[in-house]
């Protein structure tokens, strides 16, 4: 396994498997404090942008291991082939600013949807919301504390990041999903995957699931992979 690749995925089991005994024991909850918060709570800091893409969910050991597992997976099947087209210097920062570009579009979307997911925790109209607040009826106290509550963890949104460069650079090989028996081209695997996250983004489904911090990695991923097609970087790489 090539060294970036697998010094992430170590640390990235590290990080939850002292997330939760450090939680266990009392002691320190990680997840608030490395956990990506939105920008208006006062949990906030800026280093979350960078440190909630090594966080995995920590609140069960059963759903905590399937978060890992699936993002260590990919991280694993996805990326060991792109560290060795890329380098590893290349392959990090890219991972890295894919990561980094995901909690930027979770930031934005949630600056845009805090009040209609307020409105839905309480089950009133946005509108009675917003007048609720305009008013004086909802406080800054109680606000700063759903400030805080919002809040992401995980590797998905870089990991994406990396489906979407394999999809591009190896948009014709064959890949075999669970429970399909036939091959897919690599291309319409990725397509099929953004439209999936875009759908459940928009519908609020699974609304537990950044949908849309995962589409911001691979947003980042393709502004960064046209900006090195522009310059040349993968003119070897005939598939790109």
């Amino acid at each position: 396994m090539p060294p970036v690749t697998k010094h992430l995925i170590i640390v990235n089991v590290i990080v939850w498997m002292a997330t939760i005994v450090l939680k266990m024991r009392g002691i320190i909850d990680l997840d608030s404090l490395l956990g990506l918060h939105f920008w208006q709570g006062s949990d906030f800091h800026i280093h979350q942008f960078f440190t909630y893409m090594f966080m995995h969910d920590s609140s069960g050991f059963s759903t905590g291991m399937s978060h890992i597992f699936f993002n260590m997976f990919s991280l694993w099947m996805f990326g060991m082939l792109l560290e060795r087209v890329m380098g590893a210097k290349r392959y990090l920062f890219f991972y890295i600013t894919c990561g980094l570009g995901a909690a930027l579009v979770q930031e934005v979307v949630w600056q845009f949807s805090w009040a209609n997911i307020l409105a839905s925790i309480n089950n009133v109209p946005t509108a009675e919301i917003e007048n609720a607040i305009a008013v004086g009826q909802i406080d800054g106290r109680f606000l700063n504390e759903f400030y805080n509550n919002l809040i992401t963890v995980g590797a998905s949104g870089a990991v994406f990041g990396i489906l979407l460069a394999f999809g591009v650079l190896f948009p014709n090989l064959p890949m075999y999903i669970m429970f399909i028996p036939i091959p897919i081209k690599a291309k319409w695997m990725v397509l099929g995957y953004g439209a999936i996250e875009l759908f459940f983004g928009v519908t609020g489904t699974m609304d537990n699931v950044a949908h849309f911090a995962h589409l911001g990695g691979m947003l980042f991923a393709a502004l960064i992979l046209f900006y090195w097609k522009k310059k040349g970087v993968f003119d070897r790489y005939h598939e790109i």
